[in-house]
């Protein structure tokens, strides 16, 4: 018998509409804890959607959803969250370490403290920025900007960090350099990451979940050639829509 999973998040029959526009529909799902979930589909999917759902930020018209073991607003103060456009001016001039100090801003306004201090200079240094916190940030490079903003949303030690399409706008290199960050970070929490890209996502994803609308879980296999690694820069995984996670074939 399988060993009983241990559920980040749980989605259970979850439906939700923008007005008469479903966004996603009868939706049921775990994403076990210490997991890496690569979440893909077409725009408009309702990739987002999920994320908010996880949040607490919208609630569904239908269904449960509970994460790290209760409602996603009880949760939400473990959660880490990285929007896909952060409300932040890229020439705003604001240093790397107070970009990162703001994930510390909680329900009621308040000075920083010596410990909110401490803990964005340990998360510049767990994304590598160490040396740049007194850089501005309108000064780094669009790899090192994920980089703080990740390290925003890791400034208050969550359990479940949730990325929305966070290589967007990156180049390959750049792209890569994100994702051994990702992988580095992987196992140490729960990791959600919605990708643009439609057909392949990294090797450090253990789950991958297609949305649209509806929501499968497909297993990975390997893809290598010359073709793939000089478009994607590493060996790659394609998503494999002949079977379902649970060995049937056909889509689900």
């Amino acid at each position: 018998m399988a060993p009983a999973v241990d559920p980040a998040v749980r989605f259970e029959s979850v439906s939700y509409a923008y007005g008469q526009r479903p966004a996603v529909s009868d939706v049921t799902l775990t994403i076990p804890r210490g997991g890496f979930a690569a979440v893909i589909g077409p725009n408009g999917g309702g990739k987002t959607t999920l994320l908010k759902l996880a949040l607490g930020l919208l609630k569904p018209s239908r269904g449960t959803v509970e994460v790290l073991g209760t409602t996603p607003q009880a949760a939400r103060s473990r959660i880490g969250y990285m929007p896909q456009r952060a409300q932040i001016d890229p020439l705003f001039p604001a240093p790397v370490g107070d970009v990162v100090l703001a994930g510390r801003i909680g329900p009621a306004a308040a000075a920083y403290t010596r410990s909110d201090r401490e803990a964005a200079t340990a998360a510049a240094e767990r994304v590598g920025l160490g040396e740049l916190r007194r850089t501005p940030f309108s000064a780094l490079s669009g790899g090192q900007r994920q980089r703080a903003l990740i390290a925003r949303a890791l400034v208050a030690d969550p359990e479940l960090l949730l990325l929305d399409e966070p290589t967007a706008n990156l180049d390959v290199a750049m792209e890569n350099d994100l994702y051994d960050l990702l992988a580095s970070l992987s196992g140490t929490l729960t990791i959600v990451l919605v990708s643009h890209d439609l057909g392949f996502v990294s090797p450090i994803a253990d789950t991958v979940v297609c949305v649209k609308e509806t929501v499968t879980v497909h297993p990975t296999c390997e893809l290598t050639g010359e073709a793939i690694r000089t478009t994607y820069g590493r060996e790659v995984l394609a998503v494999r829509h002949d079977r379902d996670a649970r060995g049937h074939g056909g889509e689900r």
